[in-house]
C-alpha cells in the first residue's frame, strides 16, 4: 500500500490568533531573531505552504507566535492507493489509449505512361 503524505500550513491562522493580520507584521520580529527575509519572501511564507523551510525560520516563527511546530504544520494523508493486481496498471492504460487501427498504403496508379 502506498500513502502520499501532505500537510496543512496554519501560519496565517496562528498570526491572526496573535492579532497579526498583515504579512509585513512578521518582518521585524523575524529580523530580531536573526532571520532576514524580504517582504515578498514573508508574503509567500504566509500565503503559500512552503516546500522548504529552514529550522532557524521555523524556530523563530514558533518563538514569535508562542507555539510549537505541530501548531503550524498539520500532517495529513492526501491519497491512499490500494495494491493493484498484476497487470492492473496495463489494463488501465489500455482503456485510456485509442484502439489500434491497421492502415494500408497504396501506390497511385501510374496510368498509361508509367
Amino acid at each position: 500500500m502506498i500513502k502520499k503524505m501532505g500537510y496543512v500550513w496554519h501560519l496565517r491562522m496562528r498570526m491572526a490568533e496573535r492579532g497579526m493580520f498583515q504579512t509585513s507584521d512578521l518582518v521585524p520580529p523575524l529580523a530580531e531573531r536573526g532571520v532576514h527575509l524580504s517582504r515578498e519572501q514573508v508574503f509567500r511564507l504566509v500565503t503559500q505552504p512552503p516546500q522548504r523551510l529552514s529550522m532557524d525560520t521555523l524556530a523563530a516563527l514558533c518563538d514569535i507566535l508562542d507555539c510549537s511546530p505541530n501548531d503550524l504544520i498539520e500532517i495529513e494523508t492526501v491519497h491512499k492507493s490500494e495494491r493493484k493486481a498484476a497487470g492492473a496498471s496495463r489494463q488501465a492504460s489500455d482503456k485510456a489509449s485509442p484502439p489500434v487501427r491497421r492502415t494500408t498504403i497504396r501506390r497511385p496508379d501510374t496510368g498509361p505512361l508509367g
